[in-house]
């Protein structure tokens, strides 16, 4: 039984630390977000463009985005990717082609961990609908 306690505990905290390790600050990652705005928008006005709006990414299906026509890998990788949460992107924007197995449109990596969180943290703050949460 102690054994068992231990081995909770250690779980519990796994997944607290991969929480924490996955918090950014988000007006740095507005910064960061500059790199990606020529294929991507936020906010009330975000319109698809090369890439798709991500308005509301975090907690939205993937390859979700209605008359954005995905790359063949996210639609088969969709299902295995469900919604996205700060772990899912965290590992598809370090690189998002071998996160999905095949060839994504989005040629663009993220290599720097700082700069990872910190645009998650900064895209989390939109709501679906383009405004701030």
């Amino acid at each position: 039984m102690k054994r068992l306690m231990l081995l909770a505990g250690a779980a519990v905290m796994a997944m607290s630390a991969n929480a924490y390790a996955q918090e950014g600050d988000a007006a740095a990652g507005e910064k960061v977000f500059r790199k990606c705005q020529a294929c991507h928008a936020v906010g009330e006005d975000a319109r698809n463009k090369v890439g798709p709006q991500l308005n509301g990414v975090v907690g939205r299906m993937a390859a979700g985005v209605e008359d954005y026509k995905y790359s063949k890998a996210a639609e088969e990788h969709a299902e295995t990717t469900g919604e996205w949460d700060a772990d899912e992107l965290f590992a598809y924007l370090e690189d998002p082609s071998k996160f999905l197995g095949g060839r994504s449109k989005m040629a663009f990596k993220l290599r720097k961990e700082d700069d990872r969180r910190d645009v998650i943290a900064y895209l989390a703050q939109f709501n679906a609908d383009g405004t701030m949460k």
